[in-house]
């Protein structure tokens, strides 16, 4: 075996040795339903919150715009990679978050770090909450800026940092926190950003159930978001104003060296934002909304952890609910914090009020809730 496949070989025994290894698993089938290998289950892990994904007015679009440019964009969107479908979506995503404009991205993840590394020059420092998603994380660490890290949602933590620091300033959190389902007080937090002059970058993607912040003249924003979760198909988003979406084409790196989106996934996109700015998706917020409050009453998000702790107990609940036909997964660290292992319940408009009743009957029957 060769020096590096040596070293592959006695990290991943590592990762064994104290239950972090990881793999992928193939889940066959579309919405709450489908099969891991040979055995039937319901899931409970995806992020398709509204269910989009299988809508079909969703899946006939995407059929329409291969059948119209094909299955990819062939080039990054600043040579020929821009279709008329692009200006389509952000448009829409424009008029959906209230901004006057908006750019799509290959992914949340890349939207993150474009937005972070353009704005967060030399003279810029970051503040960031400390349970951010990796890809906030990644995006500070390769911008210019200093980064500070707040404690989780102590805006008083936050408001002593500010104002201890001179120069310009950026706030950077989730609305909704992906492994918590908690969710940040954006009122408080947009009166912080007003009055010590800084940018706030608000991360969306999560953010089926709201909460939403309300546009302000006083308050500068950009908006985050996935096209991949809520809408039911791939890529990401930076809304907000003119004048800083025409700085990303100009300067995000993730958006200027990466091909387009795809044609299907940007016309998949565009048919879920219609959906959710329609009296359906209306009703379906309100039925995941009915679904949550079964599992867990007044919970503010689709996502519903249950910590256990120890990251061999999270990894045996999991087991022990594949047992029973239910696929939640096991969240260890890296991911969430050590000592935090979790089941993470996540909630979709597609599930049935028997499948919510089965998780919560077995949670309860294990003794996991």
């Amino acid at each position: 075996m060769t020096h590096w496949n040596s070293w592959a070989e006695r990290e991943l025994a590592g990762l064994r040795a104290i239950n972090r290894y990881r793999e992928t698993v193939p889940f066959d089938g579309h919405g709450p339903e489908g099969r891991v290998r040979d055995q039937r289950l319901v899931s409970f892990a995806s992020n398709d919150y509204l269910g989009l994904s299988s809508h079909p007015q969703v899946r006939l679009a995407a059929i329409a715009a291969i059948e119209r440019f094909g299955a990819g964009a062939m080039a990054s969107r600043l040579i020929v990679g821009t279709r008329s479908l692009h200006d389509e979506l952000e448009s829409l995503l424009a008029e959906w978050n209230q901004t006057e404009r908006a750019l799509v991205f290959s992914s949340g993840y890349s939207a993150n770090l474009g937005v972070l590394t353009t704005f967060g020059e030399t003279d810029v420092t970051l503040f960031s909450d400390e349970l951010n998603h990796a890809s906030i994380i990644d995006g500070c660490r390769l911008a210019k800026a200093r980064t500070l890290i707040y404690r989780h949602l102590d805006l008083q933590h936050l408001q002593t940092l500010l104002r201890q620091t001179p120069g310009r300033k950026i706030v950077v959190t989730e609305s909704v926190f992906s492994m918590d389902g908690d969710t940040a007080p954006l009122p408080a937090l947009a009166e912080l950003c007003s009055e010590h002059g800084a940018l706030l970058i608000l991360d969306e993607a999560h953010a089926a159930l709201g909460p939403k912040l309300a546009a302000t003249r006083d308050l500068e924003v950009l908006h985050v978001g996935t096209l991949s979760k809520t809408l039911g198909s791939l890529g990401g988003f930076v809304a907000g104003s003119s004048r800083l979406i025409e700085l990303l084409v100009n300067r995000a790196r993730t958006f200027i060296f990466t091909t387009g989106l795809s044609p299907a996934d940007t016309a998949a996109a565009a048919a879920a934002v219609r959906i959710c700015r329609s009296e359906e998706g209306n009703h379906l917020r309100a039925r995941l909304r009915s679904l949550v409050d079964m599992l867990r009453p007044g919970h503010p998000s689709a996502i519903v952890p249950i910590v256990l702790g120890d990251d061999a107990a999270a990894l045996g609940a999991a087991a022990r609910l594949r047992e029973v036909g239910i696929h939640v997964p096991a969240i260890r660290p890296p991911t969430v914090p050590k000592g935090t292992a979790r089941l993470r319940v996540a909630l979709s408009a597609s599930h049935s009020e028997a499948m919510v009743e089965s998780l919560r009957a077995a949670l309860g029957r294990f003794n996991f809730v």
